[in-house]
């Protein structure tokens, strides 16, 4: 075993020291070892109560004769972070889980491990750490939350964000906004619609590093204890199968993972997570695989933020092996991936059923016929740029008007709140990306406040920046190259004409090629936003958004 490393022989004598001063016994040592990676902390809804799933999962653990070590790792609450300086940190955060995890695995050599995540980049976080390490591996969430009640009807976080939008826009009062902040999210949970959290951990069971149900199961049922006990004797099997997170996590599961993505219509940073875990076991998932795989992807599931359903609603249609079920029908997955059950996708499958029609549609009567995220291309986004589909209505898949342009998103909530921006504009929100932001910042408070004044559906919004999964309306982000880059993002003058063709998958800047050469010519690298501390390191290191905003290897790290 790994751990023998560190528990065997005479020179251990004051290893196994240490480890009794910690309390373990003798023959606990004798066991395999499997480290617990917690994220819980006081400051995040997703994991207050990551400590008790924690104390689940050792109990699993001890049934199956391991002995469990907990440790713990950092996380951002991206809805507390967003729209200030904080949502800087979020996307740099993931490298930190990442790397925490890889130095205890490293200095504590494990034999197992369980990851505890919950919310936006722990979860992508740990799961890159896991095929780094590559050592038997499984992840655990603490669940998505129950959607809230107001007035007789579900309301989840972005109802409480669009709200502010309609006191802005006087169709809401304060106290009315008041009750609603005050019921709007009722408790632990990652937030109750398919935004980013709740997309990666249902992801984590279409890749099999999840027991089923790990991302549908409510945060605050006792199956969720039930479920983290279970993974705790299921990683004490993957040790003696001397199963690892690459066995599990292939170029097929992958492909699996997106086309799920496709048919529930998750958040549009699952293109931004997905090639950063897939790089960590030497896989390239380019932008252009996620369009292929939506071409083909029926979409099946209308979930929160874009349709009516919470992932409770899910949880009681059958859960995501019931969409994998329903989409396999059609020939759509990959059906031999084995997954940390020590049982294949396909053996998975025939135990699942579709429970409710109503939230998961046949792949023959589909919401829509095409996956739920597109990648556009075109002059303004030559590597590309994500859109979410599922969210945008069917009357704004082509549209075009006069260039807004803001250099933050400060400058963009501004002029918004104010008024400044009228129906028909196409709001462009730059050096927001990974380096220029620098950590790309999420948009989804000048999105959110767009759709609550009514202007969804009369304006569109272009950013070098990310969007929460919470997002809906015209939204595209991820646009590669970034400005910071000299992307022709950068190059955008107020009043010109953007194209914008969902059905041609296009994005244009409608300025002659002579025009954009002298603006070049005249463009200047800003100044970094921030010039110290870890965000500053970050910005030297990070790539860009259509390769997952991964760190370049050391060997093309500028001295």
């Amino acid at each position: 075993m790994r751990s023998d490393k560190m528990t065997k022989g005479l020179e251990k004598a004051p290893h196994r020291s240490l480890f009794g001063a910690v309390g373990l016994l003798p023959e606990e040592l004798e066991r395999p070892i499997i480290g617990i990676a917690n994220s819980a902390s006081d400051l995040i809804p997703g994991h207050i109560h990551l400590n008790t799933i924690a104390s689940a999962v050792k109990d699993g653990v001890r049934l199956a004769g391991g002995t469990p070590l907990a440790f713990s790792t950092i996380g951002v609450c991206d809805g507390i972070a967003m729209n200030h300086e904080g949502m800087k940190y979020s996307l740099g955060s993931r490298e930190l889980i990442a790397d925490s995890v890889e130095v205890m695995a490293k200095a504590y050599p494990f034999d197992g491990l369980v990851l505890i995540p919950n919310c936006d980049k722990i979860i992508p976080g740990m799961m890159m750490a896991a095929l780094r390490l590559n050592i038997p591996a499984l992840v655990v969430s603490g669940g998505p939350m129950l959607a809230g009640r107001f007035r007789g009807r579900p309301v989840d976080l972005i109802s409480v964000f669009e709200g502010v939008g309609k006191v802005a826009a006087g169709v809401m009062g304060e106290e009315e906004l008041a009750e609603l902040e005050g019921c709007a999210c009722p408790g632990a949970g990652s937030c109750a619609g398919m935004f980013t959290a709740n997309s990666m951990n249902c992801l984590s069971e279409a890749l099999g590093i999840a027991l089923p149900g790990n991302g549908t199961v409510p945060a605050v049922h006792a199956k969720r204890l039930r479920l983290a006990k279970s993974a705790g004797k299921a990683v004490v099997a993957l040790v003696e199968k001397h199963l690892a997170p690459r066995d599990i996590m292939t170029l097929d599961a992958f492909r699996n993972a997106i086309t799920v993505d496709m048919a529930f219509g998750g958040s549009s940073n699952t293109a931004l997570h997905l090639p950063a875990i897939a790089h960590e076991a030497g896989i390239d998932l380019p932008l252009a695989l996620f369009d292929r795989i939506a071409e083909r992807t029926p979409h099946i599931c209308s979930m929160s933020p874009a349709g009516p359903n919470h992932l409770e609603d899910l949880e009681e249609a059958g859960g995501v092996y019931a969409i994998m079920k329903e989409l396999s029908g059609k020939g759509l997955l990959e059906t031999s991936c084995m997954t940390v059950t020590g049982h294949s996708v396909g053996e998975l499958i025939a135990k699942a059923q579709v429970l409710d029609r109503g939230v998961i549609r046949s792949v023959d009567d589909p919401y829509h016929a095409r996956g739920g995220l597109a990648v556009l291309t075109g002059s303004l986004a030559p590597d590309g740029a994500i859109v979410k589909v599922a969210g945008v209505a069917d009357s704004m898949r082509k549209f075009s008007g006069p260039a807004r342009v803001f250099n933050s998103e400060e400058e963009t909530m501004a002029a918004i709140m104010e008024g400044r921006v009228s129906a028909g504009d196409v709001i462009v929100v730059r050096y927001e990306g990974p380096k220029g932001g620098p950590g790309m910042r999420e948009m989804l408070t000048p999105t959110s406040v767009l759709c609550g004044k009514g202007l969804d559906l009369d304006c569109a919004l272009i950013t070098d920046g990310r969007f929460s999964g919470g997002t809906r309306g015209l939204c595209i982000g991820h646009v590669s190259p970034e400005a910071a880059q000299g992307g022709p993002i950068g190059l955008i003058k107020e009043g010109d004409t953007i194209e914008i063709d969902l059905d041609r998958k296009s994005l244009d800047l409608l300025v002659g090629a002579d025009a954009l050469a002298a603006r070049r010519k005249e463009w200047k690298r800003p100044e970094p936003n921030i010039k110290e501390g870890y965000m500053a390191r970050y910005a030297a290191m990070v790539t860009g958004a259509a390769s997952g905003a991964v760190f370049r290897s050391p060997e093309g790290c500028e001295e």
